[in-house]
């Protein structure tokens, strides 16, 4: 019998403790009963894996005012407070036990006992007056060599319902794996709540992470990348247990290119923000296996992946019937949604950024009762929809839903990993590494998004993001980094590895191929895969023939030509743009990591000294195949 027994039964029904007795765990009857005690919740349900128990949450959200009926019955909206719309990068924080301080010292990081008393006085009584949820989850395939198990406690409904689409279920696992300690913990409170149902103190929001105890802390915060532990909280902990254990997460989509002869091919792929992630991994004529975070394990020597998650947490803005047609139709017909920041309109129907439709003059959103060209309290326009506007939904309603591949519990087998930077002046299109390590130093460590004057007002500025990870790696980068390459130099069948760039503009400033071109280099990678392919050599890996190139683009854009000039134009190997990239990927991670491993400095060096001998053999820029190596 457990300490919180009493305490327990006083405030959930007897069928609700039935299921956490059930399960035969101590550590979990002690994590909920802590909390219990702990945040002082009213009443507590405790959900299993039935339909009832689904319906129940999604009631209860409703019920709450954390959701709110649309249109279409099976959507709903969720609006979180006008501050409350993003990660909060700031508050985000390591608790760190001191002998690990010195190593995290350049991370967001405060020492454990500090952050520890901190986060437990915010979370006093936090609950008082609410029911909370107890949730369980896996992250990956339950009863898989990839399985991590979860339990969600939240006094969110919106939190449980949200983590129902996206998160696979997981009570049955813990009930099969009775005693189970290796498991992730998430406690979450929204707060106190102000006549809209949003979290009303912002300024004691805190998402504190214990990865060395596998538990996350998130309080006074309703956004799902604040409170949603499964989601980015999960993964920094699955990265730094994944670092200690030798295997993978990484900030990457899953999907299956479908070649010749009707064989699949499975890709993974890192991309920051803007830089094509979604857009490749929902290719048309291609499957989807997951579209953000993926695990990679060594199988019997093979190099294998699941996708974590089973749905889909996606920005709404600029979804429409042109650009994302899949996505946008699944949006707008009348299944399970929630819609997040974006307007409903009077007709109760939901109007976004982008969305092709034109929307109403009044409505409901992120601010409350809005009318077109209002100004919030500090004189900006507040427009239709917030930017950063969500919606959840689950990946098979997609007909592009690779169910195999996502149901398999060994994972598939990975042939290829992309990694997509934006540049408009330096790196080719396509080009194959011409190994893991020199894939992951040259090509992932590298990745950089370039803003536009549009956007930030400062054209060109390169934002470093090695392996579109930054976020959320959470243990030094250069570690890290060997890592990566250690993992993949033990697996017998290495993917190659392909960096790619969709944004490379030609003299005139115009983007030199359109959206879909992405299609073709996709399968010329694939092709590589099968040898199907000679390739030219570049100082830094392998580059398509144009012949190859010019046929996949009659197969696949036959209208969009292209010639031997464009082609020669993208594919040139221009020596001093890379030489500044690599300095600047160098000065990048020694600004992150206090001590990066000289292995990787080394390389870069020497790396930098092979192109300035290259330059100095041919010239600045090398056209394809007059590299001789």
């Amino acid at each position: 019998m457990s300490k919180y027994t009493n305490l327990l039964k006083s405030k959930m029904t007897d069928k609700s403790f039935a299921k956490l007795e059930a399960l035969k765990n101590d550590k979990v009857m002690d994590f909920v009963g802590s909390f219990a005690e702990h945040c002082n919740p009213k009443t507590i349900y405790v959900c299993d894996d039935s339909k009832e128990d689904e319906e129940y949450i999604k009631a209860a959200a409703l019920k709450n005012g954390e959701e709110h009926p649309m249109a279409n019955s099976e959507q709903t909206i969720h609006w979180d407070g006008y501050g409350d719309q993003a990660r909060d990068k700031v508050n985000t924080r390591y608790m760190v036990y001191p002998e690990n301080l010195d190593k995290m010292k350049a991370m967001n990081s405060l020492p454990y006992d500090e952050a520890k008393e901190e986060i437990m006085g915010i979370a006093k009584n936090i609950m008082a007056g609410k029911e909370a949820y107890v949730k369980f989850f896996t992250e990956g395939p339950a009863e898989s060599p990839f399985t991590i198990p979860c339990i969600q406690f939240t006094d969110s409904s919106y939190v449980t319902h949200s983590e129902s689409i996206l998160y696979r279920p997981g009570y049955k696992h813990f009930l099969n794996n009775p005693g189970s300690e290796d498991f992730f913990r998430f406690i979450h409170s929204a707060g106190e709540l102000d006549e809209r149902g949003c979290t009303k103190n912002l300024d004691k929001r805190r998402i504190y992470m214990d990865t060395q105890n596998n538990i996350v802390y998130s309080m006074n915060d309703q956004y799902a990348g604040n409170s949603i532990g499964l989601k980015k909280h999960a993964m920094r902990l699955s990265i730094s247990k994944a670092g200690q254990e030798g295997w993978l997460c990484e900030h990457m989509f899953l999907m299956a290119c479908l070649g010749k002869g009707g064989r699949k091919t499975y890709f993974a792929g890192a991309y920051p923000s803007a830089c094509g992630k979604t857009a490749t991994a929902m290719i048309p004529g291609e499957q989807i296996v997951g579209d953000d975070i993926v695990y990679f394990r060594n199988i019997d020597g093979e190099f294998r992946g699941v996708n974590v998650e089973q749905g889909i947490f996606g920005i709404i803005k600029d979804v429409n019937a042109e650009d994302d047609p899949v996505i946008f139709e699944n949006a707008m017909i009348n299944q399970e949604v929630i819609f997040s920041n974006i307007l409903q309109g009077p007709d109760k129907k939901p109007y976004w950024l982008g969305q092709g439709v034109e929307p109403p003059k009044s409505g409901l959103n992120h601010i409350g009762e809005w009318t077109e060209g209002m100004k919030d309290d500090k004189g900006n326009v507040v427009p239709v929809a917030h930017p950063n506007s969500r919606y959840t939904m689950r990946l098979d309603y997609l007909a592009n839903f690779d169910k195999e591949g996502f149901e398999a519990k060994d994972g598939v087998k990975i042939s290829g990993i992309l990694y997509g930077g934006r540049d408009s002046d330096t790196s080719v299109p396509v080009e194959e590494s011409a190994t893991w390590k020199e894939g992951i130093l040259l090509k992932a460590c590298t990745l950089e998004s370039e803003t536009t004057a549009a956007t930030l007002g400062a054209e060109g500025v390169r934002a470093a993001s090695p392996m579109a990870n930054m976020d959320f790696v959470s243990y030094p980068l250069g570690e890290y980094t060997l890592n990566n390459i250690k993992f993949g130099e033990s697996v017998k069948d290495c993917p190659k590895i392909y960096s790619t760039n969709y944004f490379m503009r030609g003299p005139k400033g115009e983007f030199m191929t359109s959206k879909l071109a992405k299609k073709v280099w996709l399968h010329w990678a694939e092709g590589r895969f099968y040898g199907e392919y000679e390739a030219l050599d570049t100082p830094s890996g392998k580059i398509p023939k144009y012949e190859d190139l010019q046929a996949l683009f009659d197969e696949f854009l036959p209208n969009e030509g292209f010639n031997k000039e464009k082609y020669t134009y993208l594919f040139t190997f221009r020596c001093t743009k890379l030489i500044e990239k690599l300095e600047r990927t160098k000065k990048f991670f020694a600004s992150k990591d206090s001590n990066v491993p000289a292995e990787l400095n080394k390389f870069w060096d020497d790396t930098i000294a092979k192109y300035k001998a290259v330059r100095e053999k041919y010239g600045d820029e090398i056209k394809p195949g007059d590299f001789k190596g």
